[in-house]
């Protein structure tokens, strides 16, 4: 049965939810609120999950044309080693500039047939007579009517009631050429730690659709003290301080401008009771968040979608929808709780925390099968992604 869907946001769950269901005959029209829609952040990893989700929308060769494959993930504290995680052979996660993972996916939503409305938010998503109605800013106009209307607008969604809580680090962010000469290795994501309170990271990120040059993603830890007084940091103090305490950061942070050359990033940890409604559903951001310590987010949002989709042409409306909770409640959950329980040892305050992680954990994750089952979940196949079906 072909379903009149709308969906709300054109990030990276709403453009693959888009592709998708538009593959599978469905009548879909995205709503953006950006009269030119485009990603906001800067790196970010498709694990081998999320690769599994572009195979299906038919986007993985030209996301492995602009990925750099990472094979092991290494953090360090002074110079012992505190993270080592080795992906499997053969399958490596896809570290990706965000903008890049949007010029795939948006590329698959318009050759898949997805009618585009930009420029306006949408407010609201009333029912009236068993069908969705978008209504948007600047003059009330309405979009629809829809059968499904997909919320998949992230964090600053006005349609999800989910009240996330802060958590007390996020970091700043920026993207820059990979410089020649550098030490660290373009197939790993690199890490510095000073107990729990400094990280600092490298993550080689591919290239832009329009630039051959290679670049990467470098991150800072920051509280939120730290965050709030951002804008009165000195740049070339806060430069020589990483600087300081990285040295092999030295020639990515040579190629910052300036603070406009960063984004600050806040993340929040939080999950809506029920994923869906009559004729709306709820889908990554929008429907869960949590840190971004295990580099799930992007691949969370994929399988969002690609769980939708399978429930929707598995039966009618009116069940699909609780059996597309039902298909991600568990992964989504384990990948949360995981989340919450690791990103104290690496961003907080304890002094605590970062001992057990250094002499307890490190050593045992090394061991096997210990090192496997990490491999797995950074995988994010640890469990199955997708309740009761064989994918991927």
């Amino acid at each position: 049965m072909t379903l009149r869907i709308g969906i709300v946001g054109a990030g990276i769950g709403g453009l693959a939810a888009a592709a998708l269901l538009a593959r599978h005959g469905h009548a879909v029209t995205i709503a953006e609120r950006f009269a030119t829609p485009r990603p906001l952040g800067s790196g970010l990893v498709v694990q081998p999950v999320g690769l599994a989700v572009l195979e299906a929308i038919g986007a993985d060769d030209a996301a492995r044309a602009l990925a750099a494959p990472i094979r092991q993930m290494r953090g360090q504290a002074g110079r012992r080693e505190i993270l080592t995680v080795d992906y499997r052979a053969g399958a490596p996660g896809l570290a990706m500039h965000r903008a890049s993972l949007f010029h795939v996916l948006w590329s698959a939503a318009m050759a898949a047939g997805v009618t585009l409305a930009t420029g306006a938010a949408v407010l609201a998503a009333p029912q009236e007579g068993g069908v969705r109605w978008l209504v948007r800013d600047g003059g009330g106009d309405r979009l629809g009517p829809f059968d499904l209307v997909i919320d998949g607008s992230g964090t600053g969604s006005l349609l999800s009631p989910m009240a996330a809580r802060a958590l007390p680090f996020g970091a700043v962010w920026a993207s820059v050429p990979w410089p020649e000469g550098a030490v660290l290795p373009q197939d790993q994501l690199s890490q510095r730690y000073f107990r729990a309170e400094k990280m600092a990271g490298v993550l080689p990120i591919g290239r832009l659709p329009d630039d051959p040059t290679p670049r990467a993603a470098l991150f800072w830890s920051l509280p939120l003290a730290g965050l709030e007084a951002w804008p009165e940091v000195r740049f070339d103090a806060w430069r020589d301080n990483v600087g300081r305490f990285w040295p092999a950061m030295v020639p990515f942070l040579d190629q910052l401008r300036g603070k406009a050359d960063l984004t600050p990033a806040r993340y929040a940890h939080g999950s809506l009771a029920r994923v869906y409604q009559p004729g709306l559903v709820f889908l990554g951001d929008a429907a869960y968040r949590a840190s971004p310590q295990l580099g799930q987010g992007a691949n969370m949002a994929l399988l969002d979608a690609m769980a939708l989709t399978l429930a929707l042409a598995a039966c009618p409306l009116a069940d699909a929808l609780p059996r597309y909770a039902r298909m991600r409640r568990w992964h989504r959950r384990f990948y949360q709780a995981l989340s919450a329980s690791f990103t104290p040892m690496y961003q907080s305050d304890s002094r605590l925390l970062p001992v057990l992680r250094d002499w307890v954990l490190a050593p045992v994750g090394r061991m096997p099968p210990v090192n496997r089952i990490l491999t797995a979940l950074v995988s994010g196949n640890l469990l199955p992604p997708l309740a009761s079906t064989r994918f991927p």
